[in-house]
């Protein structure tokens, strides 16, 4: 199921609104993520490459998109990156298939304007273990951007807090991502 106002515009477009490495520290930190991590919406892998590069486990990249899901696939190959697991999945509308309990992170980037964000957040939390750590990134909703969903449905940095919070998080805090990421904001959680 297709969220409203989605779609990519041409990559190197995209890529232009982020510093993807230096945002990737910031939300996974320096040291990466010992585990397993899932990717909700992988797109062209901007967020992806940088994320296996700092990960132990495996980096399960889901997405709706046959297109995205066959250009993830090339760019990992060409990299020699196989810890990726690019996979055509409607997780909103079946779940990520993932087992309970068995990611060490989860990131949604761009995806909380979606109908139903709690039950997004809910199939995050029950995939990723005790102490495992939720990432999040959105368009801002206080300034116009070059791209994004309209203002209208963008959420709120507290609209995501609160989200997060009905969906189990806890120890929800801010991630300064305006020298990465001018048009968007980042927050990080822990189960």
């Amino acid at each position: 199921m297709k969220g409203r106002d989605s779609g990519m515009p041409e990559e190197a477009f995209w890529t232009s609104f982020f510093d993807a490495e230096g945002a990737v520290d910031r939300l996974l930190g320096k040291n990466g993520v010992r585990g397993n991590v899932v990717e909700f919406g992988c797109g062209y892998g901007t967020f992806t490459i940088p994320a296996a590069r700092r990960t132990t486990g495996m980096l399960s990249a889901l997405d709706i998109e046959p297109d995205m899901v066959k250009r993830l696939r090339s760019k990992a190959e060409e990299r020699h990156l196989i810890n990726i697991r690019a996979q055509l999945r409607d997780f909103v509308a079946d779940g990520t298939g993932l087992e309970t309990a068995s990611q060490s992170h989860a990131m949604i980037f761009n995806l909380l304007h979606l109908e139903q964000p709690v039950a997004l957040l809910q199939e995050a939390h029950r995939i990723l273990h005790a102490g495992g750590v939720l990432s999040v990134i959105h368009w801002r909703s206080d300034i116009p951007t070059p791209r994004g969903p309209s203002l209208e449905i963008r959420p709120t940095p507290e609209q995501c807090r609160a989200w997060m919070s009905a969906a189990g998080f806890g120890s929800i805090t801010d991630v300064g991502l305006q020298g990465f990421c001018p048009f968007h904001y980042g927050l990080v959680a822990t189960r």
